[in-house]
């Protein structure tokens, strides 16, 4: 079963406050925000996903992301376990990273766990997914 990427990006809404990061291999890149009021396009390069806010703009060309794998770690500093959503290319590389975002280190807020172990647990561990076309903007 393949799951259509817009449709789970959109429920990562719930995940609340995130640390939204991409790495290129040259440079990393991390902002907090939220995921919500995405819009989509499709262009001849690939279809977008693409989110507006105050601190940061994203376009993610959903056609490179076949699948979507949760994980959960141990934070670098400090004590306590690490949630994370990785958005996997065909070569299985995270392509971008939304880690659950703390107040105080290992402090999410409430229902934030529980919303990233809903997801998991709705989806699988692992799963494919595919882009969907969309109509342009």
């Amino acid at each position: 079963m393949n799951v259509i990427l817009k449709d789970f990006l959109e429920e990562c809404e719930s995940l609340q406050l995130l640390r939204i990061i991409v790495n290129t291999g040259v440079a990393v890149l991390e902002v907090k925000g939220r995921i919500e009021k995405l819009f989509y396009a499709e262009l001849p390069k690939g279809r977008y996903a693409n989110m507006h806010t105050d601190g940061f703009e994203f376009h993610l060309n959903m056609d490179g992301i076949f699948k979507v794998k949760f994980e959960t770690g141990e934070a670098k500093r400090g004590n306590f376990s690490t949630y994370a959503v990785r958005l996997l290319n065909d070569q299985d590389t995270p392509e971008m990273s939304l880690f659950l975002q703390w107040g105080k280190p290992g402090e999410y807020a409430e229902g934030q766990v529980e919303a990233w172990e809903s997801l998991k647990q709705k989806y699988g561990e692992e799963f494919a997914v595919i882009a969907e076309v969309v109509a342009p903007v």
